[in-house]
């Protein structure tokens, strides 16, 4: 876990809250000593059970002294190209406390280098709520920007004639899923923004008036990129099925034009095939011959036909 106070940031087993001093606590939602700390503000059982509830969703919640706004923070699988994960982050706002809980340790880890880098010993609890939530508007726009690459290289692949179609379409699908669920959270958070922001203080509201606007901004964009990336998407899946059908359709005319090749050869070996003994050129000494040279004819003349069509 890791506490800012006193202008520091440290790394502690051991959480020593004290109700007179401003600190930001980032720990697990299991942390003993902090349940026990929060069980004596006299909380109802279900807040207990919204800030361990790892499928909470997004929102924020007034609990008097306690406010708990629940965020998600996303991110993309390490064993599935492009497409995305997420964890739940509890957020305890109190007067001079900002508690942020998560049960993935390298998520708190991640986050907390960020805020660390942020954070002004200046910095009050609802700037340092803003910084959060910037760090997290950030990191997904972080994601759009290798999507939005990677759609690039997409693009590129569906045009090569050797291409692992199978892997090429799982790719689209988990575009698809990862820009989806980016637009429906960011929807939601929006709507936290702004919950938060009208929270605020007067003298607060003013001084952190443009880094929410630009925070609402930013969101505001994350949702229009993603469903416009997601219309992308479609358009790559119905060109990636196009070139398929198209290159199914070149396949199966070539087919059909080896086989208009061979049909009247056949029908003409079938005929001579019937051995009845009327047949004048069946005993003619040149027959075979003669027969060999007509399948030649009709053939080469058939793929001429065929070539100048461009069928092959």
């Amino acid at each position: 876990m890791f506490i800012f106070e006193n202008g520091h940031f440290n790394k502690s087993e051991i959480i020593k809250i004290n109700d007179d001093e401003k600190q930001i606590i980032f720990t697990s939602a299991e942390n003993k000593q902090l349940l026990e700390w929060l069980k004596s503000k006299n909380l109802p059982e279900h807040f207990f059970e919204d800030i361990s509830n790892e499928d909470q969703s997004v929102g924020y919640d007034d609990w008097g002294d306690i406010k708990l706004i629940t965020v998600k923070y996303i991110f993309f699988q390490e064993d599935e190209f492009l497409l995305s994960d997420e964890e739940n982050i509890s957020i305890l706002k109190m007067e001079n406390k900002l508690i942020f809980l998560s049960d993935d340790t390298d998520v708190l880890i991640e986050i907390s280098k960020k805020f660390q880098k942020r954070i002004k010993t200046t910095d009050g609890i609802n700037s340092a709520i803003y910084k959060v939530l910037d760090i997290l508007v950030d990191n997904a726009m972080l994601m759009i920007d290798v999507i939005d690459e990677s759609l690039e290289s997409l693009e590129d692949d569906i045009l090569i004639d050797e291409v692992d179609e199978e892997n090429i379409q799982k790719n689209i699908y988990n575009t698809r899923r990862t820009l989806n669920r980016i637009a429906k959270l960011f929807i939601q958070e929006t709507d936290v923004i702004n919950k938060i922001y009208h929270d605020l203080p007067l003298k607060t509201k003013k001084l952190l008036k443009y880094e929410f606007a630009d925070l609402k901004e930013h969101a505001k964009f994350l949702i229009n990129e993603s469903k416009a990336l997601l219309d992308r998407t479609g358009y790559l899946l119905n060109v990636h099925m196009g070139i398929l059908s198209n290159r199914m359709n070149q396949a199966m005319q070539r087919l059909a034009a080896i086989s208009l090749i061979f049909l009247p050869l056949t029908f003409i070996v079938g005929n001579y095939g019937m051995n009845f003994d009327n047949m004048p050129e069946l005993h003619n000494k040149y027959g075979y011959f003669i027969v060999t040279i007509v399948n030649i004819l009709v053939a080469s003349g058939i793929f001429i036909w065929l070539k100048k069509k461009k069928w092959i």
